[in-house]
């Protein structure tokens, strides 16, 4: 597939990086020459310096052939700019663009083909704030991540000692509560990726991935570790645009405190947070962090546009006595080098943004993506089609498939998708080895390593006699 992205920065290097990976011929635009030669020193990837609004630009980045556009630079302005052109000027079938403002996506007619000519949009703001939201309803959970509409969840949590389950096969799960069906998809041991059978034990700081029925994730997470108690006061270190909008998302539930060094900004949080406390000045700071009691703190969000303080700011709580603190983390050798060590969650927005984009960019029909582990793992929900004669997989049982090592079929939703105003009745199977796979199904799928994705689509995908 031929791709063009626009913008070379946190969000635009990351896909970059994703899909070069998978065969794809990328060609990324960006006006800061330095970015770009960052970027081709270690990715096979064509790069054009330039203003991405513009039609010379966007000409000689191959738009003319291109399958799909990518927008996503910092502005909203260019991004809808560069897709409304590629329509009229090149035809560009698929187009996805970047919109941070929210003022865009309350007029969805503007992003029709009449009008600005946007196939796809996301906000990566919002998409990681829902992420950090879901954090906060299970303070046990690494990772907390939905598929089909969040009729099931896969939660990533770390054994601790004290767990019913730990030193214990992954079969005694049955046994422990009989009447939840659950699929451990994946065990991570000091960052060894193992797929699991009935016989595997788990030890004390393994990262446990498993699928399960939302409604039974708390039940059991309680298997691998104690129920810690619920959140109730967060504080939350930059109110920048993430830590904005998890404030307005979290303050009618919880004692919010917002800490922010630029006090015009502060000021303009004090007067837009309705039910939390603004603080103007340094979260790194000692003496203000005692002085808003810290050590009471069931959250600590590091969520500035600095690394460095991110880390510095996390480190400092967590030694003050916040129960967990998280942390914005954009380079992955920090994160690698600090989660479950002494900051408990290290997240990489652009990696948890990512699947929303991966979903309109893999083969087959993709319901959703979701990147694991800094983008070392995936888990993927694809729509079965066709039958018996054209595809690999339908009217076959789990232990009949042929899939690479390191797949692990978790959970399948099946049924007719609920319309406007309509109950969902679908019903929702953990994945055994004799589960028949039908037409229609909605399979949801552990890949320990992102480089089995291109076989598995190709598994799935239909053949020709289909059509």
């Amino acid at each position: 597939m031929k791709i063009v992205i626009l913008g070379a920065g946190q969000v635009g290097s990351s896909v970059a990086e994703s899909l070069v990976s998978e065969a794809n011929e990328i060609t990324i635009v960006d006006a800061d020459m330095s970015r770009l030669a960052r970027l081709q020193e270690r990715l096979d990837l064509r790069t054009v310096a330039g203003n991405a609004a513009l039609p010379s630009v966007l000409e000689r980045a191959g738009l003319a052939d291109a399958d799909l556009l990518i927008a996503v630079t910092q502005s909203d302005q260019t991004n809808l700019c560069a897709c409304r052109t590629a329509a009229t000027l090149f035809r560009t079938p698929t187009k996805i663009a970047r919109l941070r403002s929210s003022d865009y996506t309350r007029y969805p007619q503007l992003l029709e083909a009449k009008n600005f000519a946007v196939d796809f949009s996301i906000c990566p703001e919002q998409i990681v704030t829902d992420y950090i939201v879901k954090l906060m309803e299970f303070p046990e959970a690494l990772q907390v991540l939905e598929f089909a509409d969040g009729l099931v969840g896969l939660v990533a949590v770390r054994a601790i000692p004290g767990g019913s389950l730990v030193g214990r096969p992954v079969s005694d799960l049955r046994e422990h509560i009989p009447h939840v069906d659950v699929r451990i998809a994946a065990i991570y041991r000091r960052d060894q990726a193992i797929v699991p059978d009935g016989d595997t034990l788990i030890e004390a700081g393994d990262e446990v991935f498993f699928l399960a029925a939302t409604r039974d994730s708390r039940q059991i997470i309680g298997e691998l570790r104690r129920r810690d108690r619920p959140t109730r006061r967060i504080l939350i270190a930059g109110g920048g645009n993430i830590g904005e909008r998890v404030a307005l998302a979290s303050e009618a539930r919880y004692q919010v405190k917002v800490i922010e060094v630029n006090e015009a900004r502060a000021q303009y949080l004090g007067s837009t947070l309705k039910h939390s406390l603004v603080l103007a000045g340094d979260a790194a700071d000692e003496n203000l962090l005692a002085a808003e009691g810290i050590e009471d703190m069931d959250l600590f969000l590091a969520l500035t546009n600095d690394d460095e303080n991110n880390i510095m700011s996390a480190l400092l709580a967590k030694r003050l006595g916040a129960r967990r603190v998280l942390a914005l983390i954009n380079r992955r050798i920090y994160a690698d080098l600090l989660q479950a060590d002494r900051i408990d969650i290290a997240i990489s927005p652009a990696q948890i943004s990512i699947g929303s984009l991966l979903a309109h960019v893999r083969r087959g029909d993709v319901a959703a993506v979701h990147s694991l582990r800094r983008g070392a793992a995936e888990a993927l929900e694809l729509v079965v089609h066709g039958d018996v004669a054209t595809c690999k997989v339908v009217g076959r049982r789990i232990e009949q498939l042929d899939l690479p090592h390191g797949v692990t079929v978790g959970a399948i939703v099946r049924g007719p998708e609920p319309g406007p105003g309509e109950s969902d009745r679908r019903q929702v199977l953990i994945a055994h080895h004799d589960t028949m796979i039908e037409s229609g199904d909605h399979v949801i799928l552990f890949l320990i390593s992102k480089e089995l994705v291109p076989k598995v689509e190709r598994y799935f995908q239909v053949g020709l006699g289909f059509f």
